[in-house]
C-alpha cells in the first residue's frame, strides 16, 4: 500500500491547505487591563458606544422566544424595510450575519487560485483572510501618506486575472472617506467583469462633503456591490445583521455561498426596530462624530499628525512605536488598537478619550519634541 502524501503536515497531524501559511487570523480587540482605580476603557473594536435604543432593546425581548424553530431565511421583513428606505428592488439584497461574512462569500463567488484580488492596505484585517483563504492571491496596494485610497495605484494594478476589487469607506483603521467623483473615475478604468465591493460598514459617521453612497454606485454600475452592516452606527455589533446591495445577478451568487439560517429572529427584528428609528440613529451617530472631530483635534494641537477622520475611530500613524503607545494606554486601564503600523482609538466614553489624550500628550513629549 502507499502511503499517503504527507507534504502539507507531518504523518501525525491533518492536511491542511497550504493557503492558510500566507495570511494571519483575524485578531480582536483587546480587553483593557484591570487597575485598581482606574474604569476601564475597551477602545480597541470601533462598538458603538452609546447605550441601545430602548424600542430595539423592546423588540428583541419580545423575540427571544421560540429557539426551537428556524429563523426567516429570506429575511422578508427586513429586506422589505431596506427596499423601501434605500428605494432599491427587494430581489437586490440580501441579509447575512455582519458584514464578516459578506466579505467571505464576496470571495467565494468571485475568486480562487486563478484569480488576483486587489484592496488597499492598511484597511479592514479580514481582507487578506477571506481572499487568501480563497487562495487568490492577494495584491495590496499601499494608502497614500494621507491615509487615503491611492486609486491610482489600485488602478494600475488591476491585471486580467482581477476578479475581485475592494474598497472601505471610510477607511478602517485609517479614517478617510472616499468621495464620489474620485471612486466614479475610478470605475472607469474598471473592466466591467470585474467585482468591485465597497464596504460602508461606518458610513453614517462620515460628515465630509460629497462622500460617496453606495446606493447610487449600484445603480449606475452592475459591477458594483455595497456592503453595510448594523454593528455600528446602530449599535448591534453582538447580533451579526449586515446586508448587501447589488444587481440582482451578483445577490443570486451570493444567496448560492451566504450561511442558512444565519440571522436569528431577535437580531432580524432587533435590526428592523433600528431601522424604524433610523433618524435617532443619524443623531447618534453625529453625536459620535462630533467627540471623534474634538478627540481628532486635541491630538492635532498635540503636534500629532491625525488622518481625515470619518469613522467612529481616530488613526494614530505610530509605526515602529506602536507597540509602545498601545503599553502607555494598557497601564491607564485602556485599550487601543495596535496594528503594527499605527494604532487606532475606537470613540468610547470622555473619561477614556480623556485618559488617552493625556498618554498621547506625554508620548509626543518624550518621542517627538
Amino acid at each position: 500500500m502507499n502511503s499517503p502524501d504527507n507534504s502539507a503536515g507531518s504523518p501525525s497531524t491533518p492536511r491542511l491547505r497550504a493557503s492558510l501559511e500566507t495570511f494571519p487570523p483575524y485578531v480582536p480587540g483587546k480587553a483593557p487591563k484591570r487597575i485598581e482605580g482606574l474604569a476601564p476603557f475597551k477602545l480597541s473594536s470601533n462598538e458603538n458606544c452609546l447605550e441601545p435604543l430602548p424600542a430595539v432593546v423592546d423588540a428583541m425581548v419580545a423575540h427571544a422566544k421560540d429557539p426551537a424553530l428556524y429563523p426567516d431565511d429570506a429575511a422578508l421583513a427586513l429586506r422589505t424595510d431596506l427596499a423601501e428606505r434605500l428605494g432599491v428592488s427587494i430581489d437586490e439584497l440580501v441579509v447575512t450575519t455582519g458584514a464578516s461574512e459578506l466579505l467571505v462569500a464576496l470571495t467565494q463567488i468571485t475568486s480562487d487560485a486563478t484569480t488576483e484580488a486587489i484592496y488597499p492596505w492598511p484597511s479592514f484585517e479580514m481582507y487578506p483572510q477571506t481572499t487568501g483563504l480563497a487562495g487568490s492571491k492577494r495584491v495590496e496596494v499601499p494608502l497614500r501618506e494621507d491615509g487615503r485610497h491611492d486609486l491610482d495605484a489600485m488602478a494600475a494594478a488591476i491585471t486580467d486575472r482581477t476578479s475581485l476589487i475592494i474598497l472601505c469607506s471610510p477607511n478602517n483603521p485609517t479614517g478617510p472617506a472616499l468621495r464620489d467623483e474620485e471612486v466614479r473615475r475610478f470605475l472607469t478604468q474598471v473592466p466591467k467583469n470585474v467585482l468591485v465591493a465597497l464596504d460602508e460598514a461606518y458610513w453614517e459617521f462620515a460628515t465630509a462633503e460629497s462622500v460617496v453612497d453606495g446606493v447610487d454606485l449600484v445603480a449606475d454600475h452592475p459591477n458594483v456591490v455595497l456592503v453595510r452592516t448594523f454593528s455600528k452606527a446602530h449599535a448591534l455589533a453582538g447580533l451579526r445583521v449586515g446586508y448587501a446591495h447589488a444587481h440582482e445577478a451578483v445577490i443570486q451568487g451570493l444567496l448560492k455561498a451566504v450561511i442558512p439560517f444565519g440571522v436569528t429572529d431577535m437580531s432580524q427584528a432587533a435590526a428592523l426596530e433600528s431601522l424604524r428609528h433610523s433618524d435617532e440613529v443619524d443623531v447618534r451617530a453625529k453625536e459620535i462624530a462630533a467627540v471623534r472631530d474634538d478627540f481628532a483635534h486635541a491630538l492635532r494641537d498635540q503636534g500629532w499628525d491625525v488622518p481625515e477622520a470619518q469613522g467612529n475611530f481616530v488613526w494614530l500613524p505610530l509605526g515602529e512605536l506602536s507597540s509602545a503607545f498601545e503599553d502607555a494606554c494598557v497601564e491607564q486601564a485602556v485599550a487601543v488598537r495596535n496594528l503594527g503600523d499605527g494604532v487606532r482609538i475606537s470613540i468610547g466614553q470622555q473619561e477614556g478619550l480623556d485618559r488617552v489624550l493625556a498618554v498621547a500628550a506625554a508620548f509626543h513629549s518624550e518621542h517627538f519634541s
